[in-house]
């Protein structure tokens, strides 16, 4: 069957004849792929940046935001049946008994590192027509949500940050135990790019009451700013505003959702977090030079002014239900700016020159099956 691949040996992205999977354990579901998320990673893949193949394979099938139709199902399946839509989780747990995160299903905080991922590390991925996985790892997406069930996986990044901001600001004394979580009402976000990553964290936060705020590149009247004001949010170019300036017009910085991978952007954000605020880093930097950070200032505003910082990074089984429930809830409010996610479907054949080529609009699907 057809699958896009990356072969490292080669340094080159191909379409290749891969074998088709079946059922092995009575927990094993079969999936047709339907639509097939290009993101970042892919890109950085298809630069062999990254990216390793299954342990005897000479090539590693990429693509892991997915979104299938269930075709089969083993003989203990309680929870899926053929016809299904469902999206699957990409990171399975490693095999060490010490590692409590994997051994609580919570491979998302593997701490030992040996986890696989489908489509990125030792673990064929979503970029072909069928794939068996077990029960466990699929989530139902209602059938309304067809059309955009394939943005659930890059929503999650949002998901288990929010999720992760609610434990922790616990430790404000009026947001304590018993009072009522996920409300962001009175309380500002700054959003760092307008990627479909820093997109949907902005509608998740809108969702949560937080008067919300976009800063990226493009400038005002862009089709993203656009975009971003068509939701509900507020959209600062960086070629206009300074970070100072985005305090001043902002005030009081409450959290920070970094969604661009920029190094030297993030730090200078940190310097202008407001008082008990939390920053959020999701992106991933390349591998370049040393960057200068005023290191006093960040140090003195952390510990004066009670701030936190952390990094998040694939998502757990209670992110994908959230992503699930909250795509549905912006599907209700912002049905034709959630549809204008999604600006481009191609086929598996366009694949490897749409990988090696610019980006362009925000995000690019592979349709491996038409309904």
């Amino acid at each position: 069957m057809r699958a896009v691949a990356a072969l490292p040996a080669e340094k080159r992205l191909a379409l290749v004849d891969h074998p088709a999977p079946t059922l092995e354990h009575d927990t094993d579901v079969l999936v047709r792929m339907l639509d097939v998320g290009i993101c970042g990673t892919d890109r950085e893949i298809a630069r062999f940046d990254y990216g390793t193949p299954p342990p005897g394979s000479d090539y590693l099938v990429i693509g892991h935001e997915s979104l299938a139709r269930v075709e089969q199902v083993g003989s203990a399946v309680a929870t899926l049946k053929p016809g299904d839509l469902v999206v699957t989780m990409v990171r399975r747990p490693c095999p060490h008994p010490e590692c409590r995160a994997c051994r609580a299903g919570r491979q998302d905080f593997c701490f030992t590192g040996d986890f696989t991922e489908r489509g990125i590390k030792e673990r064929h991925g979503f970029m072909t027509e069928l794939v068996v996985d077990d029960e466990r790892y699929m989530h139902v997406v209602p059938s309304e949500l067809r059309e955009i069930g394939v943005l659930v996986e890059p929503l999650t990044i949002a998901e288990k940050a929010l999720i992760q901001v609610w434990d922790v600001q616990e430790r404000l004394p009026w947001t304590a135990p018993g009072t009522r979580p996920g409300d962001g009402h009175g309380q500002r976000a700054l959003v760092l790019g307008a990627g479909p990553v820093g997109l949907l964290g902005a509608m998740a936060l809108l969702l949560r009451g937080f008067d919300t705020w976009v800063y990226s590149r493009e400038e005002a009247g862009d089709p993203k700013a656009q975009w971003v004001e068509s939701v509900g949010a507020h959209f600062l170019s960086a070629g206009s505003n300074t970070l100072e300036q985005v305090a001043q017009t902002m005030g009081r910085i409450d959290l920070v959702y970094e969604a661009t991978g920029a190094s030297a952007l993030s730090f200078q954000t940190l310097q202008v977090l407001g008082t008990n605020g939390v920053f959020i880093f999701t992106g991933v930097p390349g591998r370049k030079g040393p960057i200068e950070i005023d290191a006093d200032r960040l140090m003195r505003n952390l510990v004066l002014q009670n701030q936190l910082v952390f990094g998040t990074v694939n998502a757990g089984a209670d992110a994908f239900r959230a992503s699930i429930d909250d795509l549905a809830r912006m599907h209700g409010r912002w049905p034709d700016a959630v549809r204008t996610l999604i600006t481009s479907r191609h086929a598996p054949e366009d694949v490897p020159a749409l990988l090696t080529s610019p980006g362009s609009g925000i995000k690019a699907v592979v349709q491996f099956a038409k309904e």
